[in-house]
């Protein structure tokens, strides 16, 4: 006999997803916010290319966000 699941059991797995995609992303991004404004503070001198890798960095986390988002809301139904 399988469980019988109501709506709410779909909607918070959905919102669930979401929320950890979206708790990871912003721990990612801040992380490497955190070390560039340090490695810039430490090495001025190569500031511009610490730049770069990081924005970067933070596109790629943000492309693995809105997937992880798409298939949230897509499975959510």
């Amino acid at each position: 006999m399988a469980a019988k699941r109501g709506p709410f059991a779909f909607y918070f797995g959905g919102a669930f997803g979401a929320g950890l995609v979206i708790i990871g992303a912003g721990l990612g991004i801040s992380r490497i916010g955190a070390s560039a404004v340090e490695s810039m503070s430490r090495q001025p001198e190569v500031a511009g290319n610490i730049q770069t890798a990081m924005i970067i960095a933070a596109a790629l986390i943000e492309g693995a966000t809105f997937f992880g988002l798409i298939v949230c809301m897509l499975f959510n139904n």
